[in-house]
């Protein structure tokens, strides 16, 4: 379920994070499913508890988990309010990117073939029922 590298300058923790995020966008992890309590997940990743806590965390924090005292953490329904606050946030970050990278040099084919490939990805993934 998650492939973590020990290896990489960035943080397990936002490792995990990101893998949660990407399977709760790509509809892998159903709305209101439960997660992996943080002493399952940590024992079957090697990891220390207090990792997976502070993933969990973040994650509650953006709104993606959220939990129930002596039940658990589950994905979170997305609500319309939630949703375009991330998404506007989202489109900020793509500005800035995007941005960028025509200033590199990247054109506009290259960008329509990489969201391309996106969509299919992420159509993929949500198809996969």
């Amino acid at each position: 379920m998650f492939d973590l590298d020990l290896r990489s300058r960035k943080p397990i923790y936002e490792q995990l994070v990101d893998k949660m995020k990407e399977l709760i966008i790509t509809d892998i992890l159903k709305s209101d499913e439960q997660l992996p309590s943080v002493r399952t997940l940590a024992q079957q990743l090697t990891i220390n508890p207090n990792t997976i806590q502070r993933a969990y965390r973040e994650l509650e924090a953006e709104g993606y988990i959220y939990s129930i005292k002596g039940k658990g953490s589950f994905v979170s329904p997305a609500s319309v309010k939630a949703t375009s606050e991330k998404l506007n946030k989202v489109k900020e970050e793509l500005v800035k990117l995007l941005s960028e990278a025509m200033y590199l040099g990247m054109t506009m084919e290259q960008l329509q073939q990489m969201l391309s490939e996106i969509e299919e990805a992420v159509k993929g993934g949500s198809n996969d029922d």
